[in-house]
Parts: C-alpha cells; structure tokens; sequence
C-alpha cells in the first residue's frame, strides 16, 4: 500500500498528464521561432511593408522549416540510426547533438537577419537571442538537464518585451499571454516531472538573458 502511494505521488493523474504533454509539444522550443515570426507579422505588419502575399507565405514556410522542421528531422534522424534512444531526449548525453545542430541552424538565421532589409530589425537580436540560448545550453548541459522549454518560452516572453520597448508601445494583451503561456508552459514540464525546479529556473533565466544581451548588443 505505502508502494502505491508513493508511485501515485511521483507521477500526476492522467488529466494533468495528457493537458501537460500536449502544452509540451505545442509549445515545443523548436516552435518558438516561427510563433514570434508569425506574431510580428500580426502585431507589426508595417515592418514587412513592400512584401507580397507569397512571399510573405514563404518567409513564414522559411522560418518554420530552418528552426522548427530540419533541427525536429535532425533529431529523428539520430534516433532511427540509433545513435539516440528516444526522440523525447530525456538524457543529458542525448541532448549534446540536437543541441549543436540546433546551434547551427540559430546561426544561419542570424547571418541571414543582418542583411534584412523588408523584415523587423528586431529579428536580429531574437534570432541572435536563440543562437546564445543554444551556446548557453549546450554548456549548462555538461552539469545539468536544463529545461529547453523554459529557455524557449522565457526567450518569447523576454523578446516580447523588448519589441514592445523598442517600439515603443504596450501591448497589454500580449503581454499578458505571453506571461501566462511561459507560466502554463514551465508548469507542464514540472507536472511531467521532466525536470527539477532549478533546472525550470535555470532554463528560464538562460532564456530571458540571451535575449537581453542580444538586444543590447544588435540594436
């Protein structure tokens, strides 16, 4: 009975578990990218002024499939070839290749940014911002499992208030969700019990830092 009750503690009922997986996938951090992109074209659509409606389409299908799908098929590549044991990445020592590959992709967008001339300047610092994130990362994975999806929701959360003071404008809303899907986000992860407090926190801080440093050095 005292076994029983203790594995019922270590793990949450299934209607914490299912919301929390799938708050976990779609708030992956591979995603992270391409909702910022998608949310700039909402919130600030004068930036891509001169931009037809293809081209813009191709610019959302771009950012998704350099940040989000190639890195995800990178990934699901190692784990068909064995060289991973689950995609879900549950070990420290399975994180170091996604996290170089990742790494590179983040890069490319940032050399790419530095020649925008019809896209938010502030895509420099954000796409800056995520490359520091993956530095960051990779080196705090050598002591600890930090959380990824803290340091991507803590990226947008941070970025989001960047955009707003560059700008120069306060979009309350916005602010607010991000805030509260950062929160829901972090939450999931720790109902999951797929990573400790401080490694949350950890993750959270990365994120939110590379992003403030990034703006500081890029705009």
């Amino acid at each position: 009975m005292e076994e029983l009750t203790v594995t019922k503690h270590l793990y949450p009922e299934p209607y914490f578990r299912i919301p929390a997986k799938i708050i976990s996938v779609l708030l992956h951090p591979l995603f992270i990218p391409t909702y910022v992109f998608f949310w700039l074209t909402i919130r600030f659509p004068m930036e891509f002024q001169g931009i037809t409606p293809f081209l813009m389409l191709m610019r959302k299908i771009n950012v998704f499939w350099m940040t989000a799908f190639f890195p995800a098929f990178a990934v699901f590549l190692m784990w068909r070839l064995k060289f991973i044991n689950n995609v879900m990445l549950r070990t420290q020592r399975e994180r170091i290749a996604p996290y170089i590959i990742t790494m590179i992709f983040y890069w490319w967008m940032w050399y790419l940014s530095r020649s925008f001339t019809d896209q938010p300047e502030v895509l420099r610092f954000f796409y800056f911002g995520i490359f520091l994130t993956t530095i960051i990362g990779l080196t705090a994975n050598n002591f600890t499992k930090i959380s990824m999806h803290a340091m991507g929701v803590a990226g947008a959360f941070m970025f989001v208030v960047l955009t707003c003071l560059y700008y120069q404008q306060f979009l309350g809303a916005d602010l607010t969700a991000i805030t509260l899907l950062a929160g829901i986000a972090c939450t999931a992860r720790l109902l999951l019990h797929e990573h400790s407090g401080g490694e949350i926190t950890l993750g959270f801080i990365t994120g939110a830092l590379c992003q403030l440093v990034a703006y500081k050095l890029m705009m």
